[in-house]
This record gives structure tokens, sequence and C-alpha cells, in this order.
């Protein structure tokens, strides 16, 4: 089966195997899995499985040495309700590098009895790190969602989206470290002598709290229906703007009735946009409308 941007279909295997299938090309591609919690962030660096971090402690994902992953969806750990399978392009700003250059590439997801279906990704430009596809949990059942979501920033903007964060460091020895960090950071530098990955270093806890900062980031705003906020900060207009759209759904009911009450929910990111012309339209999966990051709109 060949799936199109937004479709969905169900998974009836719980041994898959993920690949990222490309043409030859310079590009040095890296895949991940995010095991991540209903609110789309992981509860802990542990449920980031990649290079640095090939087997997931519940034995659910695996990375492999040619960047495939395995996955056994029987062992998923209960509060996972959704892994997303990324790629990203290493030291994609040093290179000038971005997923442009790559053509013919695709997602294809194998099942114990062969190719259970194939997702082209084209149509990206300045993206260093794409979301490839989701695998989520659905009416007690698996799902994948083909996404092919662009990010800017590579490895580093993915972590931060799904809730890590990342000390992206050069080749170069690194200065020495605070004696009491404020928060564990992965490394994700390589060995200047090899181009081999170097895991990721993940260095304990603080045993005790950190010293109050001088100046603390600014808080999460949290808006209410119908209020606004404005996207100019310091008089620079932000850059691009990612969008996630996350819900839970309430317990379950139980007896008799709850097989006619029990209807899980599955919604749908949209936007409905006015350029200065006056030309109206919609941005969404519904009808491959999926609009584009360097033309209108």
């Amino acid at each position: 089966m060949e799936l199109g941007k937004g479709q969905k279909i169900p998974l009836n295997e719980n041994f898959l195997t993920i690949k990222f299938q490309r043409p030859d090309s310079a590009l040095e591609i890296d895949t991940a899995a995010f095991l991540t919690q209903s609110n789309g962030k992981v509860a802990g660096d542990e449920d980031f499985v990649f290079y640095g971090n090939a087997q997931h402690n519940s034995g659910a994902a695996t990375h492999n040495s040619d960047d495939s992953i395995d996955l056994d969806l029987s062992r998923v750990p209960r509060h996972v309700e959704k892994i997303s399978l990324t790629a990203t392009i290493y030291d994609a700003d040093k290179r000038r590098q971005n997923f442009s250059m790559i053509r013919g590439a695709a997602l294809k997801i194998f099942g114990t009895r062969g190719e259970i279906a194939t997702f082209p990704l084209e149509n990206f430009s300045v993206e260093t790190a794409i979301v490839l596809g989701e695998i989520y949990r659905y009416k007690g059942a698996w799902k994948f969602n083909a996404t092919g979501a662009g990010f800017s920033g590579g490895l580093a903007a993915l972590c931060k989206n799904f809730g890590i964060e990342v000390s992206d460091v050069s080749s170069s020895p690194p200065p020495p470290p605070p004696p009491e960090p404020e928060r564990p950071k992965i490394d994700t530098r390589r060995e200047k002598s090899s181009s081999r990955r170097e895991k990721i270093k993940i260095p304990p806890p603080p045993t005790s709290s950190p010293p109050r900062e001088e100046n603390p980031p600014p808080k999460k705003v949290e808006l209410r229906k119908g209020q606004k906020v404005s996207l100019v900060k310091k008089g620079a207009v932000l850059g691009e703007i990612v969008i996630n759209l996350n819900w839970s759904q309430p317990p379950q009911k139980t007896g008799f009735f709850s097989r006619f009450m029990n209807k899980g929910i599955d919604l749908d990111l949209a936007c409905l946009f006015e350029l200065k012309d006056g030309s109206l339209g919609a941005v969404q999966a519904l009808g491959n409308h999926f609009g584009s990051l360097d033309r209108a709109p």
C-alpha cells in the first residue's frame, strides 16, 4: 500500500521494522524514535531511541546499525501513547544541507510477512529534520499516521519538541562543565578522529538543588478562548512556528452500555487562511491541501 501525507492505516502486527530508504547521496541521515505520552512529550531520556541509545529498556524499540528501527508493539509501556519516527541530517547547518537535496526517499513499514506500506517523502525545502510518521494507540489498537512534517534546526529542534534538552556542541574539546549543572543535557557531539557516532552522555542529576537563576526563562503562556498573543519579540518577527494539537480522552466507562459510549476521538488540525489579496483557503490533510513553506499560502 502506498500512503499519502496524512493518511492513516491500522496496524495488525506487533512486530514491525521501519526503514528510511533513499537513493545514495552525500547526506548523512540519522533516524530515531520518540516514545511519547498523551501530552506529546517523553517521560524521560530513556524514551528517546537513536544511535546513542539503541534499545528502549522495555524492548519495545531498537535502533539498528543500518538506521532501521525494530518495534515490538506488545511491549510498549502503558504510559506511551505514540511513537514518533524521525529522520535528521547530521551537521546540516554547517554543511548547508537540507531534505530538498534528497529525491525519491520513502518510509517503508515491514511486518513478519513482508512490506506493509510505503510513504513517499517529497516536497521538502529548508527542513533538516522530519517527523516521518506516527504510530499511536486508538481504541485499544495501533494505527499509523503518515505525517511527513518538517523542522528546521535538526536533532536539537526535534528533541526540544518532544521534551528533551540537547547540548549540541562542536567536535573541539568542550569547556569544563560547571560543578552543579542546572539540568542534565544530552551531548550529541562525535569523536574528532572518527566518523562513528558518539553515544549520548547524560550526567547524573545534581545531589543538591541548583542555584536559583538570576534571569529565569519566561514562563509558558496559557491562552484562554478568545485571548490574543503577539508574535513579535524584541522588535523582530518570529520565524517558522510549529503548531501542535494535543488532547486527552475521558476515562472509559464500564458496564453494559460501554460499547455504545466508549467511542474514541480522532482529531485533525487544519488552518483557515486569508491572504492580503483577499483570497481564502485551507491547509489540511483532507483533500491533500498541505500548503508550502516557500510559496503562498
